[in-house]
C-alpha cells in the first residue's frame, strides 16, 4: 500500500519533502543489501577488532562508504553520522547509518542483522528504515506517516504495538544479561526479567522491530550509541509505542534504549527509578 509520511512535524522548510527523503532511504538501503548479502558467509569476508574490541568487517566499511557516496550527490547539503567513519557536514539535516547492526551475528553466519538509515532534523528522527536482506524483511516509518513492513513502499503492512496492559502479561526482548551487568544494572534487569511473562534475547534492531509489529511489548538495552538507536526508535513510536531513556525522556539520544508499547512504559521505568531510590550513597541497598 502507499505510504503517505502524513504531515510535517514543523512548518521549518527543513521538514518538507519527507516523501522524497523516505525513497532515498529505501535506495540506500537497496544498495546497502546488494553489498551485505554479497559478504554474507564469504570466505575471504575480512573482519578486524575496533578500540572498543567490537568486530568491524570489510562489509561494514564498504556499506557506509557507499552510502555516503549517494548522500554526497543526492544530498550534498545534509550533514552524515556513521558508525565507521567521521562525521562529515552540519546543519539541521543528519543522516544516520548503522552500516551493519549486529556485526557479531554477521560475521558468524547468523542471519540477524540488518542496516539502519534514519534522517534527523533537529535533533527529531523524521525518517527510519531497517533493512534485513538475510531475513527477506525491511521496516521504515516517517514522522507523522506511521509505520510499515515489507518489500517495498508500494507493497507493505502497517505496524502496530501491542495492546498488552501489564508487565506480568509481556514478552520482553533484550540483547545479552552481561551487557546490564556491566552497567551496573544487572539486578534490577534480572528482577524485570522474573517478572515478565515470557523473555527472549532476539537482540539488537530485532527487538524494536518486533515490538513494533506487536510480537513483544518491552525491549530494552542500557548502552547504545545514536546509531544503535535513531531508526529503531521511529519505526516503534510510529506503531504507536514509546522509545525513551530511563528517566523517560523521548527519543534516541540517551544512554540507553527502553522502549515499550506505551501502555507498560511507566511500570517498566518504575521497576528501574524504585531500585536507584532503595539505594544508598555508597551504592549499597538500603534496608533490613
Amino acid at each position: 500500500m502507499p505510504v503517505n509520511p502524513g504531515p510535517s512535524p514543523a512548518t521549518d522548510a527543513a521538514y518538507r519533502g519527507l516523501t522524497d527523503d523516505l525513497r532515498l532511504a529505501h535506495l540506500l538501503a537497496d544498495d546497502a543489501d546488494s553489498i551485505t548479502m554479497s559478504r554474507f558467509k564469504a570466505l575471504d569476508l575480512h573482519v578486524t577488532s575496533k578500540p572498543d574490541l567490537t568486530p568491524v568487517s570489510d562489509a561494514d566499511t564498504a556499506v557506509e562508504e557507499a552510502m555516503r557516496r549517494t548522500l554526497g550527490r543526492a544530498r550534498p547539503r545534509d550533514a552524515v553520522h556513521g558508525e565507521e567513519m567521521d562525521d562529515t557536514g552540519w546543519g539541521p539535516r543528519r543522516w544516520v547509518i548503522d552500516p551493519i547492526d549486529g556485526t557479531k551475528n554477521f560475521v558468524r553466519g547468523v542471519p540477524v542483522w540488518a542496516t539502519l538509515i534514519s534522517l534527523m532534523i533537529n535533533d527529531e528522527v523524521v525518517v527510519g528504515v531497517v533493512s534485513a536482506p538475510a531475513l527477506g524483511r525491511r521496516w521504515w516509518a516517517s514522522a507523522g506517516g506511521g509505520a510499515y513492513s515489507g518489500k517495498s513502499l508500494m507493497s507493505a503492512s502497517e505496524c502496530h504495538v501491542s495492546d498488552v496492559a501489564t508487565v506480568e502479561d509481556a514478552s520482553l526482548s533484550y540483547s545479552s544479561v552481561s551487557s546490564w551487568v556491566e552497567a551496573g544494572l544487572g539486578q534490577q534487569f534480572v528482577d524485570l526479567l522474573r517478572t515478565c511473562w515470557r523473555t527472549r534475547a532476539y537482540g539488537d534492531f530485532w527487538s524494536y522491530m518486533l515490538l513494533a509489529e506487536g510480537a513483544v511489548d518491552i525491549a530494552c538495552e542500557p548502552d547504545l550509541a545514536l546509531h544503535d538507536m535513531a531508526a529503531c526508535s521511529i519505526v516503534v513510536t510510529e506503531a504507536g509505542g514509546q522509545f525513551t531513556d530511563v528517566d523517560g525522556v523521548p527519543g534516541p539520544h540517551g544512554a540507553g534504549a527502553y522502549a515499550t508499547n506505551g501502555r507498560l512504559h511507566e511500570e517498566v521505568l518504575a521497576q528501574f527509578a524504585d531500585f536507584e531510590a532503595a539505594e544508598g550513597t555508597d551504592g549499597e541497598l538500603v534496608g533490613d
